[in-house]
């Protein structure tokens, strides 16, 4: 029996450049983001903005690149000989398939010990709520005191009080000077912020300082300035360095502003933004007073048009000619009512004579003294009465005379020509006018208007 052959399996041949490939995503499927800490060497700047350099330590080293987008935006600038700590994605070259870490940022070695520090700080109260927008408070609107915890001699003092005059100068600018920069800083500021809360005096607690390193800042990334600001009782703004930098006090604060300057913006009202609104308003109460008065001339021309209407003057000589002729009525009737009243006396007296031809002298005089005496009382009765309902149309009259108003404080005012002024756009600066008030006229002159 012929032994049977065996068929070889196909071979898998790979190219250069399909190898490099499978090695490459190998590698940076299974490794993930390092940092990685070294000394930098072979340093070199391409022309593309790429920067290629080595990182090693005494027995090994690793080639590095770090491409233009990145290192654009460090401050730190790197060179041959510094220690530095690289975060960085570990990859392949496939060109010529050499080993190497694509370089997303690079810090200098010690300040990425502080930038460890700082972020497992930040975690650790982040964690506790320190930082929650809940605790945040508003700061007033105008404030009357405001304390500037910051070094008497910085920079930063300057450019705030700088602001301060040319914003809101009626805001008084405290400072409360400390150390901003090494191992005692921590402790005086959160010692000037506890004692500046307790004191009362400050609607507001502006911490502040120029810009600087990592290290220069690490008094405002301590854990017990964060707690004296969050205990404060008064709102805490911090603006500590430059727009790119962030503390840990600026995390805590109530308000954070990026620059000094910015801070003193952000806590001050704008002077020139006031005087806007002040003028606005101004403006808008002249015109509602305006159009207020304007309608009340309006309401007023109705008003004497319907006076006008009614001839107030016709109907007081109406009513001045009918009280005159009830008064010369009262009068007639009154005569008349004499005259009968003295006749029936003389007729009552003679037919009392006649029936009583022997009664005496004295008890006829008694008879007729009392005939006379009803006789007036009658007629004085009648007469009051007709005096009363006198009295009462002239009430009447009297209440619907426009002069009747005068008595309350009201003036009439004519012109030379004896003509009633009822607009004050008719007339002019220099118009003589003459004012009728309850007890005479006052002459007056229109005087031309002040000027706003």
């Amino acid at each position: 029996m012929a032994a049977e052959t065996e068929t070889p399996a196909p071979r898998k041949v790979l190219t250069p450049s399909a190898l490099n490939r499978l090695v490459r995503e190998l590698i940076e499927g299974a490794l993930p983001m390092v940092w990685i800490e070294g000394e930098i060497s072979n340093f070199v700047r391409a022309a593309s903005g790429h920067w290629y350099f080595s990182l090693k330590d005494a027995a090994a080293e690793v080639r590095c690149a770090m491409f233009a987008r990145e290192n654009a935006r460090l401050a730190f600038k790197p060179g041959n000989g510094a220690r530095v700590l690289a975060r960085a994605r570990v990859s392949l070259y496939e060109a010529r398939g050499s080993f190497q870490l694509i370089v997303e940022r690079i810090e200098d070695a010690g300040e990425g010990a502080l930038r460890r520090a700082f972020e497992e700080l930040k975690a650790r109260l982040q964690t506790e709520g320190l930082f929650d927008d809940s605790r945040k408070r508003p700061l007033p609107a105008f404030p009357r005191r405001i304390g500037v915890v910051t070094s008497a001699s910085g920079a930063a003092i300057r450019d705030v009080l700088s602001v301060a005059r040319r914003r809101f100068a009626l805001t008084e600018m405290e400072v409360l000077p400390v150390l901003v920069q090494g191992a005692e800083a921590p402790a005086q500021i959160a010692t000037m912020l506890r004692k500046a809360a307790r004191s009362g005096r400050y609607d507001v607690l502006l911490l502040t300082r120029g810009g600087g390193s990592l290290e220069d800042l690490a008094a405002f990334n301590d854990e017990g300035v964060a707690r004296a600001i969050a205990a404060s009782a008064v709102p805490v703004v911090s603006a500590v360095g430059h727009e790119v930098d962030f503390s840990i006090s600026d995390f805590a604060a109530d308000l954070r502003a990026p620059t000094p300057s910015a801070a003193a913006e952000l806590i001050l009202p704008d002077r020139e933004a006031l005087e806007d609104a002040l003028s606005h308003l101004q403006t808008r109460l002249w015109n509602t007073w305006h159009r207020c008065s304007q309608d009340a001339m309006q309401r007023l021309d109705h008003l004497a048009a319907r006076l006008n209407s009614q001839r107030p003057r016709q109907r007081l000589a109406a009513g001045r000619e009918k009280m005159q002729a009830l008064r010369e009525r009262l009068l007639r009737a009154d005569a008349v009512m004499h005259e009968r009243a003295t006749a029936r006396l003389g007729q009552l007296r003679m037919r009392l004579w006649s029936r009583h031809p022997g009664t005496r002298l004295p008890q006829l005089a008694q008879c007729d003294h009392e005939l006379r005496r009803r006789l007036v009382a009658a007629s004085e009765r009648d007469l009051e009465r007709r005096r009363q309902r006198l009295a009462g149309l002239a009430r009447a009259l009297s209440a619907v005379s426009p002069l009747d108003v005068l008595k309350r404080g009201y003036a009439i005012l004519f012109d030379d020509a004896g003509n009633v002024v009822r607009l004050a756009g008719t007339t002019r600066p220099g118009t003589r006018l003459r004012a009728r008030l309850t007890d005479g006229e006052l002459p007056l002159r229109v005087e031309p208007a002040p000027e706003p």
